[in-house]
């Protein structure tokens, strides 16, 4: 894809942006993974592991919430891949083939309208982490930074859930492959306990996951620590992402519509 073609496509992208964000005020049920989701998964992993794990569910929250955070951005990504299916699936896509528009610009919008999905995530698990005990033991800046990161992170993971959406034929079996691919990953991390504990095989793997990383990374910004390392790899993790899946979500749009 040329510079001109991107930019185009970009510019085109954010004109459909503004659609997927009147959806959600029209549906704001749709944000129920992002709000709902969040709470119920920090309430149940903190007071049924904390103890066990930490000692106490204070020092485990300091462990858990940026841990948390990215996997509830990681599974609020796939939404991108099943709406955009949908829309397929009910002949929207037939009226951009009808438009003046860059061929990327739908999936584009679709993905950059997800970033109010993404702020609604990071800024409900916060606030109920922050009434369940959980302090930043940082400043704003570094708070800032974190979410900043995390959204990013569910911006460039993204694309393979469009990539996913645009392969399969329903929407149900988008969301059905995005699970199976997604609670591995984020299960195979060091979001719940250290990797410390874990087999060889599984070891050596969690301590490279783009999910472990990026929860480490969140743990430095917000509870202080080492950050360099853990965000250099998940900085190449999310450019790799992008790299693979946006040429591909692009080649099966090609091929589906």
């Amino acid at each position: 894809m040329s510079t001109i073609a991107l930019d185009r496509g970009v510019r085109h992208g954010f004109a459909l942006a503004w659609r997927g964000i009147l959806k959600i005020r029209k549906n704001p049920e749709q944000l129920m993974d992002v709000t709902l989701a969040p709470i119920i998964l920090l309430v149940m992993f903190t007071y049924l592991f904390g103890g066990a794990l930490a000692g106490n569910t204070d020092a485990y929250l300091q462990m858990l919430v940026p841990g948390i955070l990215v996997m509830n951005i990681l599974q609020a990504s796939m939404t991108a891949g099943v709406q955009l299916n949908t829309d397929v699936s009910k002949g929207v896509f037939d009226r951009f083939r009808a438009m003046p528009i860059a061929r990327s610009a739908p999936l584009i919008g679709a993905v950059l309208a997800d970033v109010v999905r993404y702020v609604v995530c990071v800024v409900v698990l916060l606030i109920v982490a922050t009434v369940m005990g959980y302090r930043v033991q940082t400043g704003p800046a570094e708070l800032l930074i974190a979410a900043a990161l995390a959204i990013l992170f569910g911006l460039c993971f993204c694309w393979a859930a469009v990539f996913v959406g645009m392969l399969l034929k329903t929407p149900q079996a988008v969301q059905g492959i995005m699970i199976v691919l997604i609670m591995p990953l984020t299960f195979g991390s060091n979001v719940f306990v250290g990797t410390s504990t874990m087999p060889g095989w599984l070891k050596a793997w969690a301590d490279i996951s783009p999910v472990s990383l990026l929860s480490d990374a969140l743990r430095g910004l917000l509870n202080g620590g080492a950050i360099a390392g853990p965000l250099a790899g998940s900085l190449i993790w999310m450019a790799a992402a992008v790299a693979v899946f946006f040429p591909l979500a692009m080649w099966a749009y090609r091929r589906r519509v």
